[in-house]
């Protein structure tokens, strides 16, 4: 059967898919429709945790968890391609940027995601401070792109590929509004402009127009989920 991907449409699990398409290896595609907002019964039965992504590979191989996902196919499947090794004079610039989307970024726009739906006001302090902590994030990578052409540098890399789904899907569900942010804006159009992102739409999530999702304005609500809000 061999790797196989267990995408959740408008999910994370995007960037795995992105991720295959960039190394150009071969896998199995299985998309999976939120049901309405969460996922299937049939992907939550994949792994005890029942979210996505979830990989399966021959031997038995049951994975789950993006960065956990990422480094498998890398290194199984990929040749080792978009990460920095040791020793390279960027490694510790990869490092952080490969991880403070899932480490802080992420976290801190779910964190805003779950309280509004609980319908907690916005001048809530807690509410105001992980909004605050989003847009220090975003300020950063916005001013690190003003130095450099990607987040490690030079160099395209899965860091490039682990941030983008925070700046554009994840909008669907927890808006930002990234007007401010020109080096970020610029980026994003780079990225989707990529032949294995173009790539990752037409396969994963055919009904998403990326346009909406790369403008400095949040696109409009993922249309299930604004009944929870």
């Amino acid at each position: 059967m061999g790797l196989t991907v267990h995408h959740l449409g408008h999910s994370q699990s995007d960037r795995v898919v992105f991720l295959c398409e960039e190394l150009g290896i071969k896998y199995n595609l299985k998309k999976h429709d939120r049901s309405p907002v969460l996922s299937p019964p049939e992907l939550k039965n994949l792994h005890p945790i029942g979210a996505s992504p979830v990989i399966t590979d021959d031997g038995g191989v049951l994975l789950a968890e993006t960065e956990a996902c990422f480094e498998y196919i890398i290194h199984i499947h990929g040749g080792g391609n978009f990460l920095v090794k040791p020793g390279a004079k960027n490694y510790a610039d990869f490092l952080y940027y490969y991880h403070v989307t899932n480490g802080t970024l992420q976290p801190a726009v779910g964190r805003v995601m779950a309280l509004t739906m609980a319908g907690i006001p916005q001048d809530n302090a807690t509410l105001e401070r992980y909004s605050a902590k989003i847009h220090q994030v975003v300020a950063l990578l916005d001013k690190r792109l003003g130095e450099v052409p990607w987040l490690a540098g030079d160099e395209f890399t899965a860091a490039d590929m682990m941030v983008i789904f925070s700046l554009t899907t994840m909008r669907e569900f927890s808006p930002i509004d990234l007007s401010d942010y020109g080096n970020l804006l610029k980026y994003m159009r780079k990225i989707v402009d990529r032949p294995a992102y173009k790539s990752y739409l037409q396969k994963g999530d055919p009904d998403i127009d990326i346009e909406q999702y790369i403008k400095g304005p949040p696109p409009p609500l993922f249309k299930a989920f604004s009944g929870h809000k």
